[in-house]
């Protein structure tokens, strides 16, 4: 069986034993639940509830301003107590609806979204996702409707289900894949059909052997839809990796993937899709792994838009020891949070809790010249040269040395043995040009 891949990347601890066979269970949360206004990219959604409204689950509580962005469900039944600013995952705070939980968890009745299929035109289906609230869930949030919506439409031929899951220690799209993977075909069959050239592609990595084995038996008969195996090497799921392990095409900065002809979902959002479309169900929840070495019991989650990682963590048994850092998302490109009272979003794919705070412990050094960087870089620059220049303020030179075709994975960073913050650096003056091109 051949094992596609691409250039650069490392090899991280794994971690993932601790959540892998955990089946999914689901909770349900005790407390209030808080919708921030501001959970995928583009414009904040709107409240179109207000304070002392009495809302149930899948009702719409903030429907998207513009074409960019995302209406919000609720997730719970109760009554809104407020519109207020709140922290986010992210670390700042957005404008966020909270919800007193009523404990009834009465639910809208989904069967009146419920269409046939065959009777649909791609418009109707990319309606329903769009008032779904479906974005990407593997951490990005673009507004999935919008991804679906690109200029050169005809050119599209290929859809890849991202079930990489390259992160150490998250194992939440790898339970759905076991667990569900059904949903991920026929969501999958569902997006295909929007496009009249596309072939399917769902790619993982080998070392979850048990879950290619299950898709590829599924697909046999499906002419369509192909399983490609990717070697288990990090960052395999960043978007431009994972095209050119699965296509061979080459994505760079200045380009969307739709320039190459291809469209990339994550699998719990390719699940969303199917829930949307067949089932009539807003995205009002997502699976969220839970885990880290502090972790009593670390396991995935089923949980309700809106839920708080202090009762995530006590569904998990709580603490065995205290740790010196937790962070929302991987060890390689999520971000250490200093408060636990913050609410899972549609990005939130893992809480993960560590006895030791490695970054914190190095004490960084000057550069030995020795060009490990430069050879696990994915987006083939060299990161010494780029941090360098962006200390220094030399933007022009960053930006004539590739800078922008960084994608922020953390690699130069995980190898450098003068624990030098060259992600860090480099994502800093990044984030400066970017902003500078917005104005």
């Amino acid at each position: 069986m051949a094992i596609f891949t691409f250039k650069g990347g490392v090899h991280p601890i794994g971690g993932k034993k601790m959540s892998k066979y955990k089946d999914i269970t689901a909770y349900v949360p005790k407390g209030e639940v808080v919708f921030p206004l501001s959970q995928h990219i583009g414009a904040p959604a709107v409240p179109v509830v207000k304070k002392g409204d009495r809302v149930i689950a899948g009702q719409l509580i903030a429907e998207a301003a513009g074409f960019v962005s995302a209406n919000i469900h609720s997730s719970v039944s109760g009554t809104v107590k407020a519109i207020e600013k709140r922290l986010t995952p992210a670390g700042n705070t957005a404008l966020s609806i909270v919800i007193d939980n009523d404990h009834l968890f009465e639910e809208t009745d989904y069967s009146q979204n419920i269409k046939n299929l065959e009777g649909l035109f791609r418009e109707d289906v990319i309606d329903i996702i769009k008032s779904a609230g479906i974005v990407g869930m593997g951490g990005a949030g673009f507004p999935t409707h919008v991804k679906l919506q690109p200029k050169n439409e005809a050119d599209i031929d290929t859809i890849i289900v991202n079930g990489a899951e390259c992160e150490p220690y998250l194992t939440s799209d790898y339970r759905r894949m076991i667990e569900e993977p059904n949903k991920v075909i026929l969501g999958l069959q569902i997006v295909v059909n929007l496009f009249d050239r596309a072939r399917g592609i769902i790619a993982i990595e080998d070392n979850k052997p048990d879950a290619i084995k299950i898709m590829k038996k599924l697909v046999k008969d499906i002419p369509k839809i192909s399983v490609r195996a990717l070697k288990t090497k990090y960052p395999q799921g960043a978007e431009r990796q994972l095209i050119y392990a699965s296509t061979g095409r080459y994505v760079n900065s200045k380009m969307l993937p739709a320039d190459a002809g291809v469209i990339v979902q994550n699998a719990d959002t390719i699940i969303s899709i199917y829930e949307a479309v067949i089932e009539g169900k807003p995205l009002i929840s997502r699976v969220v792994t839970v885990t880290g070495d502090c972790i009593a019991n670390p396991g995935n989650f089923i949980v309700p838009l809106g839920t708080s990682y202090r009762e995530l963590i006590e569904a998990a048994g709580g603490y065995t020891k205290d740790p010196e850092k937790v962070i929302s998302g991987g060890p390689m490109m999520g971000k250490a949070v200093f408060s636990l009272d913050i609410p899972v979003t549609k990005g939130t794919s893992a809480i993960l809790a560590m006895s030791k705070d490695a970054v914190a412990e190095s004490v960084p050094s000057s550069c030995i010249k020795c060009g490990r960087c430069v050879s696990v870089c994915p987006g083939r620059v060299m990161p010494n040269l780029l941090a360098d220049y962006a200390e220094h303020g030399k933007t022009e030179k960053f930006l004539q040395a590739g800078g922008m075709e960084c994608c922020e994975c953390g690699c130069c960073s995980f190898v450098c043995p003068a624990k030098r913050h060259l992600t860090q650096t480099i994502a800093g003056t990044r984030k400066q040009i970017l902003a500078k091109g917005k104005k």
